[in-house]
Formats: C-alpha cells, sequence, structure tokens
C-alpha cells in the first residue's frame, strides 16, 4: 500500500491539462480562466455622481448658497456645457459629472424653487463623486488560473470582455459495476441494492467544473465490463466504482490489464477506501474507486476533485485541510489514515459516532471529515485536529 500522498502525486502525473478554447462570456461561468483579461476601458470612463443631487463648484457647497440650475445630467446622456460658481446641474446617480462641478449635494439637503436650488441642509465633507478609473484602469487584468465566478464574470464585462480563453472541461465517465446493483426507481430483487455511487460522484465532479457522464451498470462479467468501458470512449478521466478489489467477483483489474491499461498503483493505505486502483487506459486517465458508498465519496473528495482542478490548470495541490477543536475525546486511530465523517460548527469538530463506510446517512449528515494520521495516539477534547471540509449542508 502507498500513502494518501503518495497517490495523489501518482493520479497528478496522470492528470493531462486540458486543451484551452475561447468561449462567450455567457457561457464560462464555472469554467477555469486559461488567460487573462485585460480591461479595454476605465471603469467609470468618467468622473461619476455617486448621489442623486446637484453638481456644482466647490466653493458653492455650503448651507445656504443658493445657485442658479442651468441644466440636468442623467445616467447615459451628460450635460454638455460646463459649470460655473453660481450655477449647478441636476445630477442623477451614474451620470457624468459636468465640467467646472467638484461636488454634488444630496437632493435632501437642496429646495428646489424653478430655476434655483437653495442648499438647507448641512453637505457633509464628501464630494460624491466617484473618479475616473476608480473601479479599474485600461491595462488592469483579471489573471488566471480562477475558476470563474459570478463575481469574476461581473467584472470581466464591465472589462468590455466578451469572450475568455478557458480549459475545456474534462469528460468524467463514471461506471458502477456489479450484479447487485439496480438504477433509482427500478425494482430491486431480494438480494440487490440501488446504485447510488455514481450519483454522487457526477455531482462532486461537476462541482470543480467537469461534465459527468454517467455509463448503465457493468454486470460481474468480462464481456459487459469490456463493452461499458468501450461507452467511456473520448472521456479524459475514467471512473469505475465497485470490483477493484481482488475478489473471485472483482473483475476490474483483470479486464482492465486484458485491455491494455498501464497500472500506477493498487491499494492505499486510507479508510475507508483502500482498495483504490489507478493507471493509464488508452488516451484516458482511469481510477477504479471502492463499491461502499462512503468509501466512493471520501475518495471522490480526497484525489478525483485534485485532480480535476490540475487538469483544468488550477495547479496540483491535495484538498484543502483547515483545523478545528475538538468537543469530545476520540480513541487512537489504526495503521491507516482515517478519514472520518463529522460535523464543524462554532463549538468545534464533532466526529460522527459511527463511522461505518456503508452508512450513507452519516455522510449525509456530515460537513467534514476529520483527518487522523496514520497510528495517531488518542486525542482529548480540546486539542486542534486537522480536517477537509465538505459542501456546506442546507
Amino acid at each position: 500500500m502507498i500513502s494518501v500522498d503518495e497517490a495523489l502525486e501518482q493520479l497528478f502525473a496522470l492528470a493531462d491539462p486540458t486543451e484551452v478554447t475561447t468561449v462567450p462570456l455567457a457561457e464560462a461561468a464555472g469554467r477555469v480562466l486559461a488567460e487573462p483579461i485585460v480591461a479595454a476601458r476605465d471603469q467609470p470612463p468618467f468622473a461619476a455622481s455617486a448621489m442623486d443631487g446637484y453638481a456644482m463648484a466647490a466653493e458653492d457647497a455650503v448651507a445656504g448658497r443658493t445657485t442658479r440650475v442651468i441644466g440636468e445630467a442623467v445616467a447615459g446622456a451628460g450635460f454638455a456645457g460646463a459649470v460655473t460658481p453660481g450655477e449647478s446641474v441636476r445630477i442623477f446617480t451614474g451620470a457624468p459629472v459636468p465640467q467646472g462641478a467638484e461636488r454634488v449635494v444630496i437632493q435632501e439637503d437642496v429646495t428646489r424653487e424653478g430655476d434655483h436650488a437653495t442648499i438647507t441642509g448641512q453637505p457633509g465633507p464628501g464630494a460624491h463623486i466617484r473618479p475616473a478609473g476608480a473601479d479599474f484602469a485600461l491595462g488592469d487584468s483579471v489573471s488566471a488560473p480562477r475558476l470563474l465566478s459570478p463575481q469574476d464574470l461581473a467584472l470581466i464585462a464591465s472589462m468590455n470582455a466578451a469572450e475568455v480563453r478557458v480549459h475545456r472541461r474534462p469528460v468524467v465517465a463514471l461506471m458502477a459495476n456489479g450484479d447487485e446493483l439496480v438504477m433509482p426507481g427500478e425494482t430491486p430483487g431480494p438480494d440487490q441494492i440501488i446504485a447510488s455511487n455514481a450519483f454522487g460522484l457526477a455531482a462532486l465532479v461537476e462541482t470543480v467544473g467537469a461534465t459527468a457522464r454517467m455509463l448503465p451498470i457493468a454486470r460481474d462479467n468480462p464481456a459487459s465490463i469490456k463493452a461499458l468501458l468501450q461507452m467511456a470512449e473520448g472521456a479524459d478521466l475514467v471512473v469505475t466504482i465497485g470490483g477493484a478489489s481482488v475478489g473471485e467477483h472483482d473483475l476490474i483489474a483483470p479486464v482492465t490489464a486484458e485491455l491494455g491499461m498501464t497500472p500506477a498503483f493498487y491499494k492505499v493505505a486510507m479508510r475507508p477506501g483502500k482498495p483504490l486502483m489507478a493507471g493509464r487506459l488508452g488516451q484516458a486517465t482511469m481510477v477504479g474507486l471502492p463499491g461502499n458508498p462512503v468509501s466512493a465519496m471520501v475518495c471522490g473528495h480526497i484525489f478525483l476533485v485534485p485532480m480535476l482542478r490540475a487538469m483544468q490548470g488550477l495547479g496540483r495541490a491535495p484538498a484543502p485541510r483547515l483545523q478545528a477543536r475538538l468537543t469530545a475525546d476520540i480513541p487512537a486511530n489504526g495503521p491507516r489514515e482515517h478519514y472520518m465523517r463529522a460535523s464543524v460548527d462554532a463549538q468545534g469538530i464533532t466526529a460522527a459516532p459511527t463511522q461505518d463506510s456503508a452508512l450513507l446517512t452519516v455522510l449525509a449528515r456530515s460537513n467534514a471529515l476529520l483527518i487522523r494520521p496514520p497510528s495517531d495516539g488518542p486525542r482529548a477534547a480540546g486539542e486542534m485536529l486537522e480536517y477537509v471540509p465538505l459542501t456546506p449542508r442546507s
């Protein structure tokens, strides 16, 4: 068996980056930006009013002063002339500040009578003017690589970029294996269960920008497994679920070997998730996950997500680890690194009382994986331990 860190290094070596392509900005959400975006203009491109009010010279912005209103400036249609002392322009938020105006006095501090405006309040110290380029200037950039968020898209749009260069989404083919499995909605036989792993893994890989391709269930015979693997052709990453151990009915390893897979490793010193295999199958990277539901999902978080980030140019890094204080004592760990389902809140981190790798209800109630190093001794409440955050619970 190899360690989790060693397995990750070998998986990163198999994670070929996807090519870079151009997409419309409207289709860029959740994609990884491959090349920086450079601003083609200042924002705002002119000094703009930050409030509704009256634009005037600084010397007129005092209580009791009356100015003659000579025009109006609205967003999209500024005042063409200039403001001189004793004059003002009615102005609205976002409108260009006229030449000669140095202050905007908010409308709540002004009384208007015909063409005259009198300051009846006490103007504060603020000019209420956004300088040109206050947000960003010509030549400023959005750096790459980065996973594009809604905020990023708003910024890039304001920089006047209609297209972006992004990494192609990796295609992940997911194939569950086992005669005991039926799809959700079907009626299982007396010795069968519902296939669940591929659905959780598909949702997980799509959260990091991949495209999931769910294949039919492969049955426990070489012909079925070969046929399903042929359906995975064109995928960047082929993930099999179950059948990766060494039992008489675990056929993934011998079938993929017959198909020419170049193995990288088999078995990782972790729990849950020991029977993990990986290698190269044709042009694709292949990862064989254990069939236990929790084991498959834990391996998805610890291995598949970092791999997919690397394939999209986001660097080779393990899942982020945070620290929290234990809320209760926990016993010593065994010889394998243990990823315990746990819950983190303001009080600290609490390991679930049951860690059976078949119990999805425990995983669904958890928002963290508490990490126990190999042969770690007993830990007392109050000690700080590392954990990997999971998707927040609703």
